[in-house]
């Protein structure tokens, strides 16, 4: 079994002064030759790899903190912590480091002297201690003088934390403080801002639990309310007792929780409000202070988490239909706060905080809330929702499809999530784009649990397709029912251009379900009406959905463009751009290129045939030209097929990537013979065949209807789809050989 006694995280502090969490291990120590000393070594749990490799130099400082954490620094800009997971851990490496050091292990500090200079080492040899003034009022100036002289050096300032610590001198200032504030002495209490700034810039433990206690710790706000460059001091106190209110959504039993709370509260509230912004010099001095911050709220987290009863109130008022709405307010912003404290455990701790809340039901809970009417409260569990979706869209997306077994496809979580993103009513859309977000990482498949049979993936975007889609494209289909955008509004254009960036995603990375998709209901040309769009983000993000479609070099992608005749609204919005130098014309450009360059035969053949005399005058780039050379080489090729032959042996040597094997289903599906269906007719499973268009029709309909959307236009639904998995990438000269991809109404004469 695993000795969980010397189980530790490590932590390293960023530029941003916060812990980043460099991997679980376990520590040890023992002597390395490379480093001539004895070290401490942390290897990775997961593959024994070397997460730390650490002299115990006799001159380094190391603190011990809350009976579990190690911390140091190595470097002047480098602090690390060791975080143990049980105390008797902690306390071996402890004794060892003090061992090494020569120090006495009850001491939660080894001596500090770092960096002196040689003056400052023969005045230690000379006064082994610092002496400070007696506790007087006519004293605080001089008390003043000697703070602000002491922080400069490493070794003067540890001299002058020891004194402080040792003569109890925090409570005697503060007894001072109440009497300056008495008589009104503004000069003493200008005094005692300067010491006590001074002393948190000491950047020591000991005494921060001092100045952090119950008894002393509004004192301590007081001092720093009287700033000598501020004209009136501060009113911090009154804001914290008189506007702070403590609210226990739930009721906390324990003392020392609340305690802990309280505290936390009052210091951060200390670091970001009262403290003033700390200049370059001094921002590493308040390195504890970050860190007693941290590991209190990790603390306040785990003491939670541990409290059955708490939770189990909370989720029960949550989703009681009996709970007002300023209750349920509450509770919600409560639970937000809750899983942003959450950010601050170790990787497993994290793991087993949300494996609780899965199981008290916060989805079910979530989904309660994100169908009120509260825009703050729907903002709150949009909030709670990103974080169980950051930490494990797993989870997430197996809740979405045990519940669509149960419920219609309106109130679906998923469902939920898509309407809010849709009828987001900032101008700005804030909320949709952060919805967005969470859709994009829910249908992403790099996330997905990789399996051998590859159930998620091939479950989920099934179920996404069939219960979800059609939501999410309503308002792309019900405004692209003309050649134009029936609304061409800056916030309806936002929206379009956010479910485009998605659809976009979607071609990348879904290929059989999105093309199956795409095909069936002519979302591509229905894309293409924006690009009449008067707003050119939008236009240009339709240009990039069609880019993408075509990047893929799929036959069945180009043969539904040609059946169709896709290109025809890009020619028309590059004749309409004109002679204008910019973005649009540019992306359009750089489309016929691609064909160009990759040498697409089929999509040259029908660019050429049915657009050359629009294009032929554009001369300023050679684009068109090269496809109309291409396009004649291809025919050259046709009537000569000697030249043919000579081309296959040299593209023969060439290096070609390996096909990607395809289920055995979809290959079906990609090989059925295309002469047996009619024209333009959508290829969709037999067992679909049987649905009227009504059918079809209906969930989108609902769900517009449902909305009081103002869209207006007939809109398709979506059917049923097998499943799905990796397309096969099929090689150019595959797609020579394939029936003509052209319908016969526009057949050219190709063989002629």
């Amino acid at each position: 079994m695993t000795d969980t006694r010397r189980r530790v995280k490590v932590y390293t502090l960023n530029e941003d002064r916060q812990w980043d969490d460099r991997g679980t291990g376990h520590v040890s120590s023992g002597y390395v030759e490379r480093l001539k000393g004895t070290s401490l070594l942390v290897r990775a749990e997961s593959d024994g790899s070397l997460l730390l490799e650490s002299k115990i130099n006799p001159n380094t400082a190391y603190q011990k903190q809350q009976d579990t954490l190690i911390v140091w620094s190595e470097a002047e800009n480098y602090d690390l912590a060791l975080s143990f997971q049980e105390k008797a851990g902690c306390d071996e490496i402890w004794e060892k480091i003090c061992q090494v050091q020569g120090k006495d292990p009850s001491v939660d500090i080894t001596q500090d002297v770092v960096d002196e200079s040689e003056e400052e080492r023969f005045d230690d040899m000379s006064s082994p201690g610092l002496e400070l003034p007696p506790c007087e009022l006519n004293r605080l100036e001089d008390l003043a003088e000697l703070v602000a002289s002491s922080l400069p050096s490493p070794l003067r300032r540890e001299k002058l934390a020891l004194a402080v610590e040792n003569e109890g001198y925090i409570r005697k200032l503060l007894e001072l403080f109440r009497v300056c504030e008495d008589l009104e002495n503004r000069e003493g209490l200008h005094h005692l801002y300067e010491i006590m700034k001074g002393i948190f810039l000491l950047n020591r433990t000991a005494l921060f639990e001092v100045m952090f206690s119950d008894e002393c710790i509004m004192d301590v706000i007081g001092c720093l309310e009287f700033d000598p460059a501020l004209p009136q001091p501060r009113r911090h106190r009154e804001f914290l007792t008189k506007t702070a209110r403590f609210k226990e959504v739930i009721p906390i039993s324990d003392p020392e929780l609340r305690q802990k709370i309280h505290q936390t509260y009052r210091v951060q509230y200390i670091q970001d409000m009262v403290l003033p912004t700390p200049s370059v010099f001094e921002e590493n001095m308040l390195s504890t202070l970050h860190s007693f911050i941290f590991f209190n709220k990790v603390e306040i987290v785990g003491m939670l988490q541990d409290d059955e009863k708490f939770l189990t109130d909370l989720f029960a008022q949550l989703t009681d239909e009996a709970t007002d709405d300023d209750k349920r307010h509450e509770l919600v912003n409560f639970l937000k706060e809750f899983c942003a404290f959450s950010q601050t455990l170790q990787p497993q701790n994290r793991d087993a905080f949300f494996k609780t809340l899965s199981n008290m039901g916060i989805l079910p809970a979530l989904e309660v809330i994100l169908g009120m009417d509260d825009v703050q409260v729907r903002g709150a569990a949009t909030d709670i929702f990103s974080y169980l979706v950051e930490y494990n869209p797993s989870m997430v997306r197996e809740f979405v499809m045990q519940e669509s077994q149960q419920n219609d496809d309106d109130i679906l979580l998923i469902n939920l999530i898509i309407e809010h993103m849709i009828c987001d009513t900032d101008p700005e859309l804030g909320g949709a784009v952060q919805l967005m977000g969470l859709l994009r990482t829910l249908v992403d498949p790099e996330n997905m649990l990789a399996t051998a049979n590859k159930t998620e993936k091939t479950e989920f975007l099934s179920f996404f397709y069939k219960h979800c889609m059609h939501v999410l494209s309503a308002p792309l289909l019900a405004n692209t029912t003309e050649e134009k955008p029936s609304k061409d509004d800056f916030q309806t254009s936002q929206l379009l251009a956010l479910i485009l960036e998605l659809l976009t995603f979607c071609v990348e990375h879904h290929t059989y379900h999105i093309k199956n998709y795409i095909i069936n209901k002519d979302i591509l040309r229905r894309v293409l009406v924006l690009t009449a769009s008067r707003h050119a983000f939008l236009a240009l993000c339709a240009l990039r959905f069609m880019r993408r479609i075509i990047g893929l070099k799929d036959e069945f992608y180009n043969r539904y463009i040609m059946r169709n005749f896709l290109f025809e609204p890009v020619i028309k919005a590059f004749l309409n751009n004109g002679s204008r130098y910019n973005l649009m014309n540019s992306a359009i450009i750089e489309m016929f290129e691609y064909v160009r360059v990759e040498d697409v035969k089929s999509l040259t053949a029908h660019i050429i045939e049915n657009y050359w005399k629009a294009l032929e005058d554009v001369d300023y780039v050679q684009t068109f030209k090269g496809l109309k050379l291409r396009y004649e080489q291809q025919r050259e090729r046709q009537d000569n097929p000697k030249l043919d032959s000579m081309r296959s042996i040299l593209r023969n040597h060439r290096f070609r990537r390996d096909a990607r094997t395809l289920e055995d289903e979809e290959e079906m599906w990609f090989n059925a013979d295309e002469d047996d269906l009619e024209d333009g007719e959508a290829v969709v499973p037999p067992s679909d065949k049987m649905k009227t268009e009504e059918d079809l029709m209906e969930p989108i309909s609902k769900f517009m209807e449902r909305k009081k959307c103002t869209y207006k236009g007939g809109l398709v639904g979506l059917v049923d789809y097998p499943d799905d998995d990796d397309e096969e990438e099929e090689e150019e000269e595959d797609g020579e050989s394939k029936e003509d991809p052209l319908p016969p109404s526009k057949k050219s004469k190709l063989s002629s």
